[in-house]
């Protein structure tokens, strides 16, 4: 593969080009901190964290559409893409190979403070575990009727250069087994308040998401107790919540990646694809102004731009950080296990959590439609909504004539897996690509 065994450049400081690593390897403590931060570089790009993936996702449900303004994810909202474009593979391999150059590291025989080298070493199994299921669940066929994942790549410029897509079986143990890794040998030492690097309970917030998306209930529940019960974390409540999307390092943020006026500039920018009348093109639908009840505070991150409705207090700026996974999330993907685990009372208790917190009614019971409408509610715009859809073989809606499919997309559909790149097929004799998209 060939954008598994190689990564920018620029991702590294001169004297650390991938080159060197590979023939020489790491020799500092520091030098491993240099390639994580080029790992977290790749994921703030604008092909990945910093616009694409999160818009891309939003765009294909009823929460949002393309108006074509500046021509920017039409296509996408349409699920029109076709194989030329990579979209966010070339990025999350990228990020594996940086993880990978950590991983392979023996860190024992290095200079500096030994400790922090194991801890960098779990961020990187962190990160490696990320990538695959952001990989995943976009190439993967669980949605399509097939079995095929994507290849997990496990070694920095390993023997195998062509490697075959393993199975979405396949993809899901090897992402758990190493987030549980990356808890192991991250040390509570390092914990960082800023959020802005990676800490041990990122990997038991992302155990609990990759869980409730597979049906692993118990493991879901009990990655998200650790979590809960590591009291590092809590809920934002009402009088803050708008705010809590331009402060860095916030309460309920377990991990967030960070921006800087020089990030992404330009139409490049999350804002400017929300907002504005120079790019803009991503409008909300008419729908979700009925999502909320009077008082709920997260009506207030909506507002209008003539008449336009927008998202007006999610990523209110260029240099507000984007968080990929928060607490409240967490609380939800708890109460979930609990209730299909058969704990409805206490599952009860958790959902009620959130509304409890933002001015909005309790629920009087707990149902799985329950469960999904309140996690499109908080997450809104955080591109997460679509992973729900699929994952409880839900349609693809047409409810709001402004969005830009031209009906329904029933689950099961062949585009409900982005097509595997042509540039990878051509490099990869092993490579087979999705259905739907040609040989």
């Amino acid at each position: 593969m060939v954008v598994s065994t190689s990564c920018m450049n620029d991702d590294l400081e001169p004297a650390l080009r991938q080159q060197k690593q590979s023939e020489e390897g790491v020799l500092l403590v520091s030098d491993m901190e240099v390639i994580f931060k080029g790992a977290l570089n790749r994921l703030t790009s604008s092909g990945y964290y910093g616009r694409d993936y999160l818009v891309t996702n939003e765009v294909r449900t009823p929460n949002t559409f393309s108006n074509g303004n500046s021509g920017r994810f039409s296509t996408e909202a349409a699920f029109e893409y076709l194989p030329s474009s990579t979209y966010i593979w070339d990025n999350a391999y990228g990020v594996i190979a940086n993880a990978n150059i950590l991983i392979g590291t023996d860190v024992s025989t290095l200079e500096g403070d030994l400790d922090y080298g194991q801890h960098i070493q779990g961020q990187a199994y962190a990160i490696r575990a990320l990538a695959h299921l952001d990989l995943l669940l976009t190439y993967g066929q669980q949605n399509v009727g097939g079995d095929l994942g994507v290849p997990y790549i496990k070694e920095f410029k390993g023997d195998d250069l062509i490697p075959a897509r393993e199975t979405v079986d396949s993809n899901v143990q090897d992402i758990m087994a190493d987030l549980q890794t990356a808890f192991d040998l991250m040390l509570e030492d390092y914990y960082d308040e800023s959020k802005e690097t990676v800490n041990k309970y990122l990997a038991k917030a992302l155990e609990s998401r990759v869980a409730i998306y597979f049906e692993m209930w118990a493991e879901a529940r009990d990655a998200a107790e650790i979590v809960i019960n590591s009291g590092n974390f809590s809920i934002v409540p009402a009088e803050d919540y708008v705010a809590s999307f331009g402060q860095d390092g916030g309460s309920n943020s377990i991990f967030e990646l960070a921006f800087s006026l020089t990030d992404n500039p330009g139409s490049d920018a999350l804002e400017f694809i929300y907002r504005g009348d120079t790019y803009g093109d991503i409008e909300v639908a008419p729908n979700v102004i009925d999502l909320y009840e009077d008082g709920d505070v997260r009506a207030d991150i909506l507002g209008y731009e003539g008449d336009q409705l927008r998202n007006i207090g999610k990523y209110p700026d260029r240099e507000a950080n984007v968080i990929v996974i928060r607490y409240e999330e967490v609380v939800l993907n708890y109460a979930e296990a609990l209730f299909e685990l058969g704990q409805n009372e206490l599952a009860l208790d958790y959902l009620n959590m959130i509304p409890e917190s933002r001015n909005a009614d309790s629920y009087s019971e707990i149902t799985k439609t329950n469960l999904i409408e309140e996690r499109r509610e908080e997450l809104i715009f955080e591109g997460l909504y679509y992973w729900d859809l699929l994952r409880t073989e839900s349609d693809i809606e047409k409810i709001d004539l402004e969005q830009n499919i031209s009906e329904t997309i029933l689950y099961g559909d062949f585009r409900l897996a982005y097509p595997i790149p042509l540039d990878e097929l051509d490099a990869n004799s092993n490579m087979v690509q999705n259905p739907g998209y040609g040989s």
